[in-house]
């Protein structure tokens, strides 16, 4: 146990993590499916369930709660300003990462993702745990203050889509993008939204390790993205956009994230959308 200050990037590595197990100020947090998590998981992980990051209404299913529900969250996390938040999970990072745009929200910045999650953990044959984790009250929770600088709201992505001002990155699967696939009232994108599916960062053969940001990079600026511009980047209901926020962060983009996403977007019959193209 390694309790010196904690001073991990935005990725980090299993090997990076395993100094610090048990230490007071580290919070890791599993995302994985339950019966993942009973099973196996990192020694001191507490489980969040999907559920407590998001707020549901009539069109949106993947909003980002009211200040009770984030109240709620900070409380089972049982954090401080102080403390340090690992997250990972077993798909490859996309509810880790909705879990650290959610603290994102509220000004804490003392987060990390695990690069690969439980995949890349259990193939360095590192040790792993059933147990689950009990931590004494932390006395001065993170105060939970919302900032806008990583999210928007429907009206005002509506104006800015009609005038052309932003970019657009729709990380859903390319059959969602020209409407072929309907999980909304309506089906398509966004006018002027690039595609580029979320999992395409992924490396499949390397334990679900995101590919070098280099790779990552490049790839999407063949697409016409501008890296030094301000992006908004949407899913269905941000969660696999999650994983794609935290790629714009490790890049150096100015990001934020549409949590309405396209549950909101596809169900108001007000939105403007184009159906029938493919991605390019």
């Amino acid at each position: 146990m390694n309790d010196a200050t904690i001073n991990f990037g935005l990725l980090i590595e299993a090997e990076d993590l395993v100094p610090y197990l048990g230490s007071e100020k580290l919070r890791i947090v599993d995302l994985s499916r339950n019966s993942v998590y009973e099973q196996l998981h990192i020694p001191h992980a507490l489980h969040v369930k999907p559920k407590l990051l998001l707020r549901q209404e009539e069109y949106a299913s993947g909003l980002l709660p009211e200040q009770d529900g984030l109240e709620e969250l900070i409380r089972y996390l049982n954090i401080s300003p102080e403390h340090h938040v690992v997250a990972y999970d077993d798909e490859g990072g996309a509810w880790a990462g909705r879990l650290l745009w959610n603290l994102h929200c509220l000004g804490f910045e003392n987060t990390s993702l695990l690069n690969g999650g439980i995949h890349a953990w259990l193939a360095a044959g590192l040790p792993t745990s059933s147990e689950l984790p009990s931590f004494a009250p932390v006395e001065h929770l993170v105060p939970v203050q919302l900032n806008d600088q990583y999210q928007i709201q429907y009206d005002a992505l509506l104006e800015q889509v009609q005038s052309a001002e932003l970019q657009l990155w729709d990380c859903r699967t390319a059959e969602e993008y020209s409407g072929q696939r309907l999980a909304a009232r309506r089906g398509g994108h966004m006018p002027g939204a690039r595609h580029f599916e979320w999992s395409t960062a992924l490396d499949r053969e390397n334990h679900l390790k995101l590919h070098p940001l280099e790779r990552t990079q490049q790839r999407l600026e063949q697409l016409g993205f501008d890296l030094s511009q301000p992006v908004v980047v949407y899913c269905q209901s941000h969660h696999r956009s999650g994983l794609a926020y935290i790629l714009g962060r490790l890049l150096g983009w100015p990001i934020r994230a549409y949590a309405g996403a396209w549950s909101e977007w596809g169900n108001r019959l007000d939105s403007p959308i184009i159906t029938g193209e493919l991605p390019s």
